[in-house]
């Protein structure tokens, strides 16, 4: 049996795909199992080892004609190397349509939350979770070919060089093994979705008056800008800038090591969710009980807005949404984690 996941972006949405791969080889043991990923998420793909094959969608290539015509026939060919029996769209929207239409697997089925026209192209599965966590609401789309859902796992493996390169970064930035840190995730793709830079700031003093190193994580530029600025405005001497330094599995790699991560609704906390590290999640427009770090929403802290789960990239109010949300608040929640209980 040749299976199609169709999942491309964005990390955090990859994140919560993984189990439907897990559930998919309990299954189907012997199945070849190809996932459709955008370069973004590759990575958190690439090492899983429930998944045979990764084909990569070079979205930013198709936008301009010239564009399509160079790289459509190369995805055309990696799609038709075999004969999916099955096609599994987890993203439901025009661009997965368009991938799913090229595969053209003998069943084409897809989650509930499907629009652009992909839920034309492959069936919705509504299952009993229709309003839940967007994982069960993947996980339901399998149930339907039998896959059991009942242990739900998040298939992250890290090889040694990425573990050995996050040892040695942190030693050489005086966090040795038996020193705890708070992770900061310091942005999000979204303006709406991130915690004030200032609030971070104050959040690494607090902690280091509980003798807690803040450890500050990210990627690109934006997040580069806003790491200057924590730095910038903290008076703490055991705050340490990696943004940048980690690609997302090193990410991962020094998540493990982490004692909690906090953050907005983006990749790098539902990346510690899946991975069982508390995830302290800063919430405004998105909704918890869909996007809230999985099997964790008792760490989900509200901005609190009578407008919360607006679902807007940018606020109409011109609220800076999560500064609602103060440092003290958050420390109270690190401080209520089990591992902390005796240093109150």
């Amino acid at each position: 049996m040749n299976i199609l996941i169709v999942k491309l972006s964005a990390i955090g949405d990859v994140i919560h795909a993984l189990p439907v791969s897990y559930a998919l080889r309990r299954k189907f043991p012997d199945a070849h199992i190809t996932w459709v990923v955008e370069p973004t998420a590759y990575e958190i793909v690439k090492h899983n080892p429930c998944v045979d094959e990764v084909i990569l969608f070079q979205k930013k290539a198709f936008k301009t004609i010239k564009g399509f015509r160079e790289n459509f026939k190369p995805l055309y060919k990696q799609l038709h190397q075999r004969r999916y029996d099955i096609s599994i769209d987890l993203q439901g929207l025009f661009k997965s349509l368009a991938v799913v239409l090229t595969a053209n697997a003998k069943r084409k089925i897809g989650y509930i939350d499907m629009r652009e026209g992909s839920n034309l192209i492959s069936k919705p599965i509504k299952g009993s979770h229709h309003s839940g966590h967007i994982v069960d609401r993947y996980l339901d789309t399998v149930k339907i070919l039998g896959c059991n859902t009942d242990n739900i796992i998040f298939p992250l493996e890290n090889t040694a060089e990425e573990t050995e390169y996050v040892n040695t970064l942190l030693q050489s930035r005086n966090i040795d093994k038996t020193a705890k840190f708070i992770a900061f995730a310091v942005g999000t793709n979204w303006v709406n979705k991130c915690w004030p830079t200032k609030n971070f700031a104050r959040l690494s003093d607090l902690l280091a008056k509980h003798n807690l190193s803040s450890v500050l994580i990210g990627f690109g530029k934006n997040d580069e800008h806003k790491a200057a600025e924590i730095m910038q405005n903290s008076n703490a001497k055991n705050i340490v800038n990696l943004v940048g330094k980690t690609s997302l599995m090193q990410t991962a790699a020094l998540l493990k090591k982490s004692q909690a991560v906090v953050g907005g609704d983006t990749g790098n906390l539902h990346l510690a969710a899946a991975l069982n590290i508390p995830a302290i999640m800063l919430m405004g427009p998105t909704d918890p009980v869909r996007n809230g770090p999985y099997r964790q929403m008792h760490n989900v802290i509200l901005a609190g807005h009578d407008c919360d789960g607006c679902w807007k990239r940018t606020c109409r109010k011109n609220i800076d949404c999560l500064s609602a949300i103060k440092p003290e608040q958050v420390l109270e929640k690190i401080l209520k984690i089990e591992m902390f209980k005796h240093e109150k």
